[in-house]
């Protein structure tokens, strides 16, 4: 089977679209969750960011790793929000420019680092382990998992959200629903099971799980709405076949939600 989720083509993807998608869509490089669902994207970029944080009980002065940190948008919501002592790291150099300039601009003193999740290395733990539509892009989620809960303080909490496919999907299901988005998007996406059983093995507990694509599926109407520019098919096709793979997986992604084969969940852990 022939796996999309190659770094290097992740990190060219990163560096490449950054700035697009800051401009596109903002500073918050995720989906957006609705209530009412009157929420304007940028509103319900945050709202998720803000459900997580909630949901995990972030406490005040928390130590906090944000793990595939993109434009830096959640370190800096967490240091402004909870006086969080927060780490980013991403693959992307363009990235952590970006996300320095964004917590420059806002004084606070977020750090941000070019560093492959699949080798972290640091001399202090953290509190929380943070990660938001990362962990799907990982060609190893067992070795991640293995490597970075050696760096979260005993009675931490790993926060994350990330992209799934649904329990016991079929073959059939997976080729339709699933292997287009994984192209596109440039993930192997695993069931939320599969998280589990990795994040019990290293005895980490389970607190909460939450399939929230109910309140997430909107964000490919808007972003469908957002590739109606022909500029950007005019870019893809000028720039390379993988920006091309990337506008089309949108339909992709619609079409993931609507059948529920693509599931968008939440899980909360505790060492």
């Amino acid at each position: 089977m022939e796996a999309y989720n190659q770094k290097q083509k992740i990190i060219e993807h990163y560096d490449f679209l950054s700035p697009y998608y800051n401009s596109l869509w903002g500073e918050h490089l995720h989906h957006g969750y609705w209530i009412t669902g009157k929420e304007s994207k940028e509103e319900a970029q945050l709202a998720l960011t803000k459900y997580l944080a909630e949901t995990a009980s972030i406490k005040t002065g928390s130590k906090i790793l944000d793990i595939g940190c993109g434009m830096g948008a959640s370190s800096i919501y967490l240091a402004k929000s909870y006086q969080a002592i927060t780490t980013g790291i991403t693959i992307s150099p363009i990235q952590v420019e970006m996300a320095q300039k964004s917590a420059q601009k806002v004084g606070v003193s977020s750090q941000f680092i070019v560093m492959d999740a699949e080798k972290i290395s640091f001399e202090d733990s953290f509190d929380v382990l943070w990660s938001i539509e990362s962990i799907s892009h990982y060609q190893d989620k067992k070795k991640f998992f293995n490597r970075s809960i050696k760096f979260l303080s005993p009675g931490g909490k790993v926060a994350l959200i990330d992209w799934f496919k649904k329990e016991n999907i079929t073959e059939e299901e997976n080729k339709k629903y699933i292997t287009p988005i994984e192209k596109g998007m440039l993930v192997q996406l695993h069931s939320m099971n599969d998280y589990i059983s990795i994040l019990e093995s290293e005895k980490i507990k389970i607190i909460k799980l939450e399939n929230i694509s109910q309140n997430t599926a909107k964000t490919w109407d808007l972003s469908l709405e957002i590739i109606k520019n022909k500029m950007l098919w005019q870019l893809a096709i000028k720039s390379s076949k993988d920006f091309l793979n990337f506008l089309k997986s949108f339909k992709a992604m619609k079409n993931g939600f609507s059948s529920g084969n693509f599931v968008y969940g939440l899980i909360i852990a505790q060492k």
